[in-house]
């Protein structure tokens, strides 16, 4: 008769965990996240999910357009700097995503031709668009100012931004190039357990 009355203590034990998980879900989000907004993302492979799916790592985040010649590759070029002054264990712990401000033109093909041409690794980066009605939201949580000019290019803020597993804001950096700041790359490579 113990043995009965342990297993039923222990029944309603685990019972009661799981309803006290249920009413707490891990999957709250800080209110500070960037990932309070809702963002569907479409990749270089065409695949479109949430933003959140991106959570669970730090992240550099900014914003571009394939069809820029001149800030977003150096915006690319500075991702890459920063990588280059990791560890490869820091590196597998950090990924990089940069979202579109031209979704018309910014299709799968064209942010799969950009991976390619930068050499980018998709294990670590990701190239997406969102829908072109989520645009000013999405810059307005990164703080990203941007203008299209009539020649279809745009004006826009180049930073990079250091966000938490749970997309807090860490750091920005505006420093935009080979060279990144040190004081951004010591924040980094704290958020990536270095």
């Amino acid at each position: 008769m113990n043995a009965v009355l342990r297993c039923i203590a222990l029944a309603c034990l685990l019972a009661f965990t799981a309803l006290a998980n249920a009413a707490q879900p891990a999957s709250a989000l800080p209110g500070d996240s960037i990932y309070q907004l809702p963002l569907p993302l479409t990749d270089a492979s065409g695949q479109t999910r949430d933003w959140r799916s991106l959570r669970g790592k730090p992240r550099l985040v900014s914003m571009f357009y394939t069809s820029c010649q001149f800030i977003c590759p150096l915006i690319i070029e500075s991702g890459k700097a920063i990588e280059r002054q990791l560890t490869p264990a820091q590196q597998a712990r950090l990924g990089i995503v940069l979202i579109s401000m031209d979704p018309p033109r910014d299709t799968p093909a064209a942010l799969r031709k950009v991976m390619e041409q930068r050499k980018l690794d998709a294990a670590r980066w990701t190239l997406a668009a969102p829908r072109p009605d989520d645009v000013r939201a999405v810059a307005g949580v990164l703080d990203i100012r941007y203008r299209q000019l009539a020649d279809g290019n745009f004006n826009h803020s180049s930073v990079l931004i250091l966000v938490d597993a749970d997309g807090r804001i860490l750091a920005r950096s505006e420093k935009i190039g080979t060279k990144p700041d040190p004081d951004f790359v010591a924040t980094v490579r704290k958020a990536t357990g270095g």
